[in-house]
């Protein structure tokens, strides 16, 4: 007997523009849904795609782009938080401003795009997945913020699913590094290596729908994604 999925709707995708944010845009688009992307820049977006450039670091700009959002489409079905920074350094060498504004990307960013849409979704019982990171399971070295930003997210995540539960989905994902611009403007000693472990946004984007296309009644709570020999798990 085939198990029934859930339609992939209206989908707001922050960090739309690139990496796993695009990848998530081009499988909603294949899933035959409306993927609608807040992000800082928004160059590159497929045409036909409603993109708004928004800072999630600016609640009151972010929360009122989610609005916006679900009255031009009449309303969401699911928010996908993928926005996301990283600036590697020892937490001596990292100043107040650069770690705020990870905090503030990753965590406080996520918080103000859920809690805007929050009312839709609970109206449409729709879904909210959150991208953490394999370094909110573990933390290390010269990733202070970061760390302590996703960690955050997969504590947000829990604490949300439980107020929630019942009335909106919440699932979040936890991948490892992915093949994406995410690295690009390190120095050479943050960057991967030529033979380092990385996987496919678009792996990561399929977990995604696949949380996303759970019958109603069923939900995914945490997942995480990663090469076979992943030495940051467990």
């Amino acid at each position: 007997m085939p198990v029934p999925t859930t339609p992939i709707g209206r989908v707001l995708v922050t960090g739309g523009a690139s990496g796993l944010g695009a990848a998530v845009v081009d499988a909603v688009l294949e899933a035959g849904g409306t993927p609608i992307v807040l992000d800082l820049r928004v160059e590159g977006v497929a045409d036909g795609v409603d993109a708004v450039a928004v800072d999630v670091t600016d609640t009151a700009a972010t929360e009122q782009a989610v609005r916006d959002a679900a009255e031009r489409h009449g309303g969401l079905d699911a928010v996908v938080t993928a926005a996301g920074i990283d600036k590697p350094a020892p937490i001596g060498g990292l100043s107040a401003t650069d770690w705020e504004q990870i905090v503030g990307v990753n965590l406080l960013g996520t918080a103000a795009v859920v809690r805007a849409a929050l009312p839709t979704l609970e109206e449409n019982h729709g879904r909210v997945v959150t991208i953490a990171s394999s370094l909110a399971l573990r933390g290390v070295g010269d990733g202070t913020a970061y760390s302590a930003s996703k960690f955050g997210v997969r504590g947000f995540s829990q604490a949300l699913a439980a107020e929630t539960a019942g009335k909106v989905g919440v699932t979040n994902v936890i991948p490892a590094g992915m093949r994406t611009n995410f690295f690009a403007d390190r120095t050479e000693q943050y960057k991967p290596g030529p033979d380092a472990l990385l996987i496919e946004p678009s792996y990561v984007a399929n977990v995604v729908l696949f949380a996303l296309a759970q019958p109603a009644g069923c939900e995914i709570r945490e997942v995480s994604v990663m090469p076979a020999t992943e030495p940051s798990w467990p």
